[in-house]
């Protein structure tokens, strides 16, 4: 039989499917809706508004469980919800199943790939759609807020007499806390980030590339009906400093640094984000890559210890490991950030980079990734970490559980 006949490469894949291995948590799926609807509503509530209107594939996930062509609606636009503070949540344009939503209505063009030049019109289509629908949910409340659109939309809506203002202040507020249901689905979003960075550990050995390494994270998501990955960040040898280049076809060769991230969306629409840094033999790691692995999780654990609710993220920032000099130009964008769907509130740079984006404070309920990156400017090699956790009432709880790389910690 021709190994990459069919049969072969998937009928006989005994590996890539977790369940074989491992049960599932229990989500009520029910419960779980609900929960993400009703918190988004009140935060549409909390900005005065009536209404939000919903592009954002991952808004649209998390309000109805709207998961069809997410990847096309992030740059193509096709659907989008309609959702009032009381009253039925209406999908319009909808190419699939969406669970919560009450109604299912015909889209405008909204793109320019179905609206081309007569965006404008459209747009104006689509404000009296909203002044009907306003009328129809039995609201005088002229404020509505709206979730990344073109311009012409908001023109539009305010020609006809509404007030708009952002819809990001509702449905990024709505994702902070997480139900149990959430927790459990990121734990399984986690373990098969994890099942297939396993995969990719056998992988690792001079003369595999990087894009076929990253290429068994992506099959292990998908074989577990995952979703997607927001970036193939992988790379080895002196393509991995400085951070955030994509695997490419680059072979890997004996005595490379392997670093990863896995920035992966999966099962259920959750994310599992988590870092490691491998190294390739069969040429021993050297003492500057034990020092930088070293270096890296020093930041990390640090850190892990200042997570706790009620912490500041100014003063998260004041307290946050500082590397040496040598390592701020090239160091990593945050120290922490928050995670549910996707990367989300909130967010604490390097205290040498300048303000937080935000003011708040952790909460219990909130996942969080701690990040480290360690890689000197004109030096052949760096180390990227990531630790995925939840912020408990007393602390925090560790969710990664992959094994950190040994040849790199003697």
């Amino acid at each position: 039989m021709n190994q990459f006949s069919p049969d072969r490469l998937v009928s006989q894949d005994d590996w890539s499917d977790l369940t074989r291995v491992k049960s599932a948590p229990e989500i009520d799926i029910d419960r779980l809706h609900n929960h993400r609807l009703t918190r988004l509503r009140s935060c549409i509530q909390e900005t005065g508004a009536a209404m939000c209107l919903l592009v954002n594939p991952v808004s649209l996930r998390y309000a109805v469980d709207y998961r069809a062509y997410a990847l096309f609606q992030s740059h193509i636009p096709t659907a989008y919800l309609f959702v009032p503070v009381d009253g039925p949540v209406v999908i319009h344009g909808a190419l699939d199943s969406a669970p919560m939503a009450d109604e299912f209505r015909k889209a405008r063009p909204i793109s320019y790939f179905d609206g081309a030049t007569e965006l404008e019109s459209n747009a104006k289509e689509l404000a009296r759609d909203v002044v009907n629908y306003l009328k129809e949910i039995g609201t005088d409340n002229r404020r509505v807020a709206v979730e990344y659109v073109n311009p012409s939309i908001t023109q539009a809506l305010e020609a006809a007499g509404l007030e708009v203002i952002d819809g990001v202040l509702a449905s990024e507020n709505a994702r902070v806390i997480k139900s149990e249901d959430e927790i459990n689905c990121i734990r399984w979003a986690i373990a098969v980030a994890e099942h297939g960075i396993a995969k990719l550990k056998t992988a690792v050995h001079a003369g595999v590339t990087e894009a076929q390494l990253w290429g068994l994270l992506n099959y292990a998501n998908l074989a577990n009906n995952g979703d997607w990955h927001d970036g193939r960040m992988l790379a080895s040898g002196p393509r991995i400093n400085p951070w955030m280049q994509e695997a490419t076809l680059r072979r890997v060769e004996s005595g490379d640094l392997v670093g990863f991230d896995t920035d992966m969306v999966g099962p259920q629409g959750y994310c599992a984000d988590i870092s490691r840094t491998l190294h390739c033999g069969p040429a021993m790691p050297t003492r500057r890559q034990k020092e930088l692995y070293r270096l890296a999780l020093d930041e990390i654990e640090h850190n892990l210890r200042l997570i706790r609710p009620g912490i500041t993220l100014d003063a998260f920032q004041q307290q946050a490991f500082v590397p040496p000099e040598a390592f701020h130009q090239n160091a990593y964008t945050c120290v922490i950030h928050g995670v549910g769907m996707c990367d989300e509130y909130p967010r604490v740079n390097p205290i040498f980079r300048g303000p937080n984006p935000y003011r708040g404070t952790l909460e219990a309920g909130m996942i969080i990734c701690v990040e480290s990156y360690m890689g000197a400017v004109g030096e052949r090699d760096g180390v990227k970490l990531e630790q995925q956790v939840l912020v408990t009432s007393d602390g925090y709880e560790m969710l990664s559980s992959d094994p950190l790389e040994p040849s790199l910690l003697d």
